[in-house]
């Protein structure tokens, strides 16, 4: 027993150095989600609670509803800047061994820094042809661009947040096209990242080692984004005037998609491992998107509109993804498939100043509530965003039309009561402690566009 747990030792060492290398990152949190998901893009996205997302002309649509890129025939250049911070809170309700935490009842608070790209052109002069082809590229990368694969994947004595932390690379492509009169069609390739390494070393039972070989590979996996739009004037009585002038609706699917690292692990200790070597193997993955189906409407008055947006997220897939997670497998969790409402209204004040708000419900598609070892804890949560936009038609020094966006959103986390386990204890299905969750999350954007 001596020996292994030395080695054991050993071995973990090389795994955590294999694993900083493939994150790059120090200091990271669990989650489960996407800043798009999670947030939103774009100010406008915060701004509504996506609940007018499908129905938002700017280059986040390749993510919401590629479709919505054929809205706007203007190209643009979108640069922004996105800020979240976590207030997550833990409430210790008792039990035989409670676990002392450093940070007291705050449990998170690292926040999530993303720099926004993005780029949408008419590519119509590439072909022969006259119908319009648009193409749309978004991107968005942590810690203010300095982090492409930003996550940690751990079992927690104390407790952890599934829904909140870093965010990953967040990257799409799409290109969208009028099908037919007042109907446009969106196609994206959503872009994950899945990393692959593989360490061969000797070791003695001190851990010094050496003939050490280490290979790193992360791969691209695309996962399909489509989506339909319907202006129901132009589509129904193009030659005359209705009431369905100012009605659109719009559909749209995204597939799932996550985020893998997986390490494999020799070790050979003369003498005692032979030269094939003691094989360790970790596989986890991290932010986690369900198959997302979006419906939404969107009605105009005047200088006003109003959207609502139902989406239904297929959470239940997770419990299978688990099954091949070498840190989570044993925690036995269980997922719900979820309903969000999302309601927002927009109103331009004038020709430049436009105000945005919106409200949106989530129920946590978590259904355990208890996770043997990883103890994750979520919460329902209720979303707020306010938002203002200025778009300057001739603006100084510029040839071409320049938008300004900040967005808000914040986020209430209703109170939850969670059992911790651990398989160290005598009994694991014991709770050690119960304990009480909730939290605020206050999450800030702003962009600049430049529309050609």
């Amino acid at each position: 027993m001596s020996v292994l747990s030395r080695f054991g030792g050993a071995g973990c060492v090389a795994g955590v150095l294999c694993s900083a290398s493939l994150l790059s990152v120090s200091t990271a949190h669990a989650n489960m989600g996407n800043i798009a998901s999670t947030y939103g893009v774009l100010p406008q996205d915060l701004a509504s609670a996506q609940a007018l997302s499908l129905f938002n002309p700017q280059v986040s649509a390749t993510y919401y509803n590629p479709a919505y890129l054929a809205r706007d025939p203007r190209g643009e250049l979108t640069v922004g800047l996105f800020h979240a911070e976590h207030e997550l809170r833990l409430e210790s309700l008792g039990g035989p061994d409670p676990v002392i935490r450093e940070g007291g009842d705050v449990l998170e608070d690292a926040p999530s820094q993303h720099l926004l790209i993005g780029m949408k052109t008419n590519l119509t002069s590439l072909t022969q042809y006259n119908r319009p082809i648009y193409l749309g590229f978004m991107a968005g990368v942590e810690k203010y661009g300095r982090e492409m694969l930003a996550f940690e994947s751990t079992t927690s004595s104390e407790g952890q947040f599934f829904n909140y932390g870093r965010q990953p690379l967040f990257l799409n492509l799409g290109g969208a096209m009028n099908l037919w009169r007042g109907i446009d069609v969106g196609l994206t390739a959503r872009v994950t990242l899945h990393a692959d390494a593989t360490l061969r070393t000797w070791t003695d039972l001190d851990g010094e080692t050496s003939h050490e070989s280490l290979a790193v590979e992360a791969k691209p996996v695309l996962r399909p984004i489509a989506g339909v739009n319907v202006r129901w004037g132009d589509t129904v009585c193009a030659q005359t005037d209705c009431w369905l002038d100012n009605l659109e609706t719009a559909v749209a699917y995204r597939g799932y998609s996550n985020t893998r690292t997986k390490v494999d692990a020799f070790a050979t200790i003369p003498g005692m491992v032979g030269s094939i070597g003691l094989p360790l193997s970790i596989q986890t993955l991290d932010s986690f998107q369900p198959e997302i189906v979006a419906v939404g409407a969107m009605y105009q008055w005047g200088r006003a509109r109003l959207g609502v947006t139902g989406e239904w997220q297929r959470w239940s897939r997770l419990e299978k993804e688990l099954e091949g997670d070498t840190i989570k497998e044993q925690a036995n969790l269980r997922f719900r498939d979820i309903v969000i409402p999302r309601v927002g209204a927009e109103v331009r004040l004038n020709d430049l100043l436009t105000v945005t708000g919106g409200l949106a419900w989530e129920k946590s598609p978590l259904e355990s509530d208890r996770s043997l070892d990883v103890n994750y804890l979520d919460n329902d949560r209720l979303i707020v965003g306010l938002g203002l936009s200025a778009e300057f038609r001739e603006p100084p020094v510029l040839a071409f039309p320049l938008r300004v966006d900040i967005g808000y959103q914040y986020h209430h986390l209703r109170d939850r009561e969670f059992d911790l386990t651990s398989s160290r204890q005598d009994d694991p299905d014991v709770p050690y402690e119960r304990v009480r969750s909730d939290g605020d999350v206050h999450a800030i954007a702003g962009s600049i566009t430049l529309k050609f």
